[in-house]
């Protein structure tokens, strides 16, 4: 089909050139007749006329070297320089107004001089890819959360759940990632979840687990964690789900009940995650722990106790709290040494 455009005297003219290797423009400046392209030409020959007068009327003073250069490049390209020849703008703002222009686009959305070159970018490829902009093209957005809006718009998720201020960057990635896998984020696009919070219950939603144990703002991402692994292997979790444990007494209470040992013996608050650790450890080689899984005993101690638990070994001569871990150790080692001995008699 024949293509017209407007030939370098500023008459339109019928096109020869193979598609898309016209030096005279592109298909945004090709037209399929020649009435089109007469009417493109007097709209360039008056933007021209126009931007001579502007430029003749510009005090030159007033802009900077490269501003200049900028206003000078628009009326080579034949862009509305009405637009941006103004000293408010800095040149890499102008540069972003006269790709739009160049591109067709409604520039008037981003050309202010408020909202910096960055942000004029990512509204002029929205405009490009026909987004509505108008959801993260405000100033209280900032470079990333605008990114993640527009990302949002792009897979034609509805947007409306997250663009908003109160979320940062990273929770309105979560949200995002959560409308990609058609799970229900209402449950926590809330502002008062952290992202990694929102991470560990979108985590669960996608595995069609009832995250309403934890999903609590007075758990943290790491606490989250711990209870949705439990809830993914099927354990009570209510006997550690509670905000007083910290992760890592958690930890230990769920691998207690992946490994089949009585958690109640430990699961108390006033043990500490090393405590915890050296009671499971002997629970699960069947020792009898409760010689030491007592709050008076620190981890080091139950350590040195659990070793000869293991070793078989007469404890009770080192079962005292006053004793350090050290002093253990060696009384330990003495009696190691000691049933060497009477082995070899």
């Amino acid at each position: 089909m024949a293509k017209y455009h407007v030939k370098k005297d500023g008459t339109p003219g019928l096109c020869k050139a193979q598609e898309g290797n016209c030096p005279l423009g592109d298909s945004s400046q090709h037209f399929s007749n020649i009435q089109d392209a007469q009417d493109y030409a007097d709209k360039k020959n008056e933007i021209a006329a126009r931007n001579k007068e502007i430029y003749k009327n510009l005090n030159k003073k007033d802009f900077t070297k490269s501003q200049m250069e900028s206003i000078k490049n628009g009326i080579k390209e034949g862009v509305d320089i009405s637009k941006f020849a103004d000293p408010r703008f800095e040149s890499s703002q102008m540069d972003q107004i006269k790709l739009g222009l160049r591109k067709g686009l409604n520039v008037d959305i981003y050309a202010k001089p408020e909202i910096g070159n960055l942000e004029m970018d990512q509204i002029r490829l929205g405009l490009q890819e026909n987004l509505d902009v108008s959801w993260y093209a405000k100033p209280e957005f900032d470079y990333w959360q605008r990114e993640e809006i527009k990302r949002g718009l792009e897979k034609g998720i509805n947007v409306s759940v997250y663009a908003r201020p109160e979320f940062n960057y990273k929770q309105m990635a979560q949200i995002n990632s959560g409308l990609t896998n058609n799970i229900d984020v209402s449950i926590y696009a809330r502002p008062e979840f952290t992202s990694e919070q929102m991470s560990q219950i979108k985590s669960g939603l996608i595995n069609n687990i009832d995250v309403s144990t934890y999903a609590k703002p007075e758990f943290n991402n790491k606490q989250m964690e711990e209870i949705r692994l439990g809830l993914q292997n099927n354990i009570d979790t209510n006997l550690y789900a509670r905000p007083e444990f910290n992760d890592w007494q958690m930890q230990q209470i769920r691998l207690g009940l992946e490994n089949g040992v009585d958690v109640t013996i430990y699961a108390k608050d006033e043990f500490d995650s090393g405590q915890m650790f050296e009671t499971r450890k002997g629970l699960e080689q069947g020792l009898d722990a409760s010689i030491y899984a007592k709050p008076e005993y620190n981890a080091e101690q139950m350590r040195q106790i659990r070793l000869g638990l293991e070793q078989g070994l007469d404890v009770s001569s080192y079962l005292n709290s006053n004793i350090n871990y050290k002093e253990m150790e060696e009384i330990r080692w003495d009696l190691e040494e000691k049933k060497k001995d009477s082995k070899k008699k």
